[in-house]
């Protein structure tokens, strides 16, 4: 199922979609994601789409046919927040940065997790990420963590 939202007038054009396994707008919006997840093949974006665990859910920003933004994203449930709204991804491409797509996509993910009943929404960001770390903070998100991780 696939639902637009259209989103606040700083970018007036900008138009915010789910995207589902199948849709046809992956064709622009996986080369936005791949800035972010240089790994991530098609093939392997169809493994974790057809996965059977609760996977993320994709949002992306769209102006016309031109992918601006995605966001990777789904709500958990733990024994620190209840219930949550994690953001596994959140990428603007190169192009399209300063110009309101970051936070469109953000704000609607905020309103998904009000509805959704989460308490918190959160998402974890590469130390060296230094301009997404002065995004999170100017959209009032707090550092309220270290995230430890083990290849395995």
């Amino acid at each position: 199922m696939t639902s637009d939202t259209t989103a606040p007038a700083a970018t007036a054009r900008l138009t915010l979609v789910d995207l589902g396994a199948d849709d046809p707008r992956w064709a622009a919006a996986l080369p936005v994601l791949q800035a972010l997840r240089p790994h991530l093949t098609a093939d392997l974006l169809r493994q974790v789409l057809a996965d059977d665990i609760p996977g993320p859910r994709f949002l992306a920003a769209f102006d016309g046919d031109s992918c601006l933004g995605v966001a990777g994203w789904r709500v958990l449930a733990n024994t620190s927040a209840v219930r949550k709204l994690h953001v596994d991804d959140l990428v603007t491409a190169p192009g399209a940065r300063s110009r309101g797509v970051g936070a469109a996509l953000l704000g609607e993910l905020e309103r998904r997790a009000r509805d959704a009943g989460c308490s918190a929404l959160d998402l974890d960001s590469g130390v060296q990420r230094f301009g997404a770390h002065r995004f999170y903070l100017r959209e009032r998100l707090s550092i309220v963590g270290h995230h430890f991780a083990k290849a395995l």
